[in-house]
């Protein structure tokens, strides 16, 4: 969405919970930036909060709650319904959210080895490396 706004970038940054399928400790969310790194030609900064804090995860309480002041106990029945009401969330100052259903089929136990993980271009920052990388174009 923002390509078209900010066509010039060369870098992104992406701030992602310690957990979950991006978690800082996941071999395929390394590996998967490298293939959207090797594509785009960007440059992926990613911070992760630490662990037990998604409570200072801005997105959740700042949009999360506009959608979920939005369904007002509607109940949700279908995944149209669960799209179109986020789809519909705004606030007096400005957000508009959007959403789509990603209809992709995922491979459930993808497996990432160490040589497939050592192949990714990651530099560990300074400041606590294994929460803080930045992840470049793979260098041939």
């Amino acid at each position: 969405m923002g390509s078209e706004k900010y066509h010039n970038s060369k870098k992104l940054m992406i701030t992602a919970d310690g957990g979950g399928s991006n978690g800082s400790r996941r071999r395929l969310w390394k590996t998967e930036l490298q293939k959207f790194a090797d594509e785009t030609g960007l440059e992926i900064t990613v911070c992760h909060l630490p662990p037990g804090t998604s409570k200072w995860n801005k997105i959740e309480h700042r949009l999360f709650s506009q959608i979920t002041m939005n369904w007002k106990g509607k109940p949700l029945e279908s995944y149209e319904i669960i799209v179109n009401l986020i789809s519909s969330t705004k606030t007096r100052k400005g957000l508009k959210v959007k959403a789509v259903l990603d209809e992709n089929f995922y491979k459930k136990g993808i497996k990432v080895t160490d040589a497939e993980l050592k192949k990714v271009n990651l530099k560990k920052h300074e400041f606590h490396g294994e929460w803080n990388y930045t992840i470049s174009k793979t260098v041939e």
